[in-house]
């Protein structure tokens, strides 16, 4: 396949949604009202729209290697900010999946160049946990630092000025954490949520 494909796919798909609803196209270039941020991994194999049955312009959608949130990363920051202040965005999904490619080369000492930067609050997470790695297998590690990742992601998305501040003003926004299985198709909630700076631990929140 060639890019070539590519644009006549999208010729095809664009006829074809037109078809069923004419004003799709024009309805959506007036406004994006999205409820849902998805935080989720680079992998090509997780599509976010289509894993949870939506549309364009019913998920607004942040990815990155290993669905990592960094606090001093502008890229993140800048769309969870635009999510929250300005689409008002009422579910935060952290989206992770197993046999990720990034956890798996945090569990390595292989040098792969940049990304070993990115990846190095994974090496630190999984140092953190030893003692439940113990007796797992390869791949028994890498499913449990993915999950492992998404509960952390989950607590530093809250940790957040952004998240605190629109809690502070009472806005309705609450924090999840997924994990996505390549081999069914199917997400496992974590039952990490956070919905208040009430569930957070006091040396992370910010004067009220």
């Amino acid at each position: 396949m060639d890019v070539k494909q590519l644009l006549s796919n999208n010729r095809n798909w664009a006829e074809s949604m037109s078809a069923r609803d004419p004003d799709f196209f024009p309805r959506l270039a007036r406004q994006q009202k999205p409820e849902f941020l998805w935080i989720g991994c680079s992998d090509s194999r997780v599509p976010a729209n289509e894993v949870v049955g939506m549309m364009p312009g019913e998920l607004f959608v942040h990815r990155n290697v290993a669905n990592m949130v960094v606090a001093t990363d502008m890229n993140f920051l800048s769309v969870l900010q635009f999510a929250v202040d300005v689409l008002q965005v009422k579910q935060v999904i952290v989206c992770g999946h197993y046999g990720c490619g990034g956890v798996r080369a945090a569990l390595g000492h292989e040098t792969l160049g940049l990304i070993d930067n990115w990846l190095r609050a994974l090496k630190a997470l999984h140092h953190q946990n030893l003692p439940r790695f113990a007796g797992l297998s390869a791949e028994q590690q890498v499913n449990l630092l993915c999950e492992l990742n998404v509960q952390r992601q989950v607590r530093n998305v809250c940790h957040t000025t952004i998240v605190q501040s629109a809690w502070r003003r009472g806005q309705s926004l609450a924090v999840h954490g997924w994990i996505y299985g390549l081999t069914d198709g199917l997400v496992k909630d974590l039952m990490v949520t956070v919905d208040s700076a009430a569930q957070l631990d006091e040396t992370f929140l910010y004067d009220q």
